[in-house]
């Protein structure tokens, strides 16, 4: 015999209304979401928009003629220390000391003013010292966006296409020892019956 459930249609009603709130909270928080995803697509469509790009780049490139770069800090500076260390020059802005992916600092900063007349007098602080290392400072470069530095590779004279200057290969060949092999030291092929 099959299990019947006859507790009664009171029951059953409850289950329901309960189901139909679950639903309503649902479509409401879908509906939420649809709208947050509206707001962030408009927000990313401006960005790309050609005249907001330059807008955007024109107000980096002011920010970054108010900016210096600070290189050689050390590891044990604080954002705070850099400031003070620059507070002569002009109102500092911001101190941004750039870190890895492991939060360690790479020993570089940017320092931002509010003023431009600030930056020339912070390239008066270069070769200044800060916790006993002397500081390398510059003007700030702006970045383009879309324009990635390339970095040559070192050559490796095991591979082939390359200009001769190892015993080994020849311009024109192929590597002898396979792909980025080294050569190892052989024993001389000599006749042995037993081997």
């Amino acid at each position: 015999m099959e299990d019947i459930d006859m507790a009664g249609p009171e029951s059953t009603e409850a289950e329901l209304d309960d189901m139909k709130k679950r639903l309503k909270e649902m479509e409401d928080e879908a509906a939420a979401l649809r709208e947050m995803q509206a707001k962030v697509e408009k927000e990313m469509g401006s960005s790309q928009d050609p005249n907001n790009a330059a807008a955007l780049l024109a107000s980096r490139e002011e920010v970054d003629s108010r900016s210096v770069f600070v290189g050689n800090v050390d590891y044990s500076c604080t954002p705070e220390e850099v400031q003070q260390h620059f507070q002569s020059c002009g109102t500092v802005n911001r101190v941004t000391i750039r870190t890895d992916k492991f939060g360690q600092p790479k020993g570089y900063a940017y320092v931002e003013f509010l003023e431009t007349e600030a930056v020339q007098e912070a390239l008066l602080l270069n070769e200044s010292e800060l916790h006993g290392r002397q500081l390398k400072v510059s003007s700030k470069r702006t970045n383009l966006p879309g324009m990635k530095q390339h970095r040559a590779r070192r050559s490796n004279p095991y591979m082939g296409g390359f200009r001769a200057r190892s015993p080994f290969v020849a311009p024109y060949m192929y590597a002898p020892y396979g792909y980025g092999k080294v050569p190892r030291m052989r024993m001389p092929m000599r006749y042995s019956p037993y081997y």
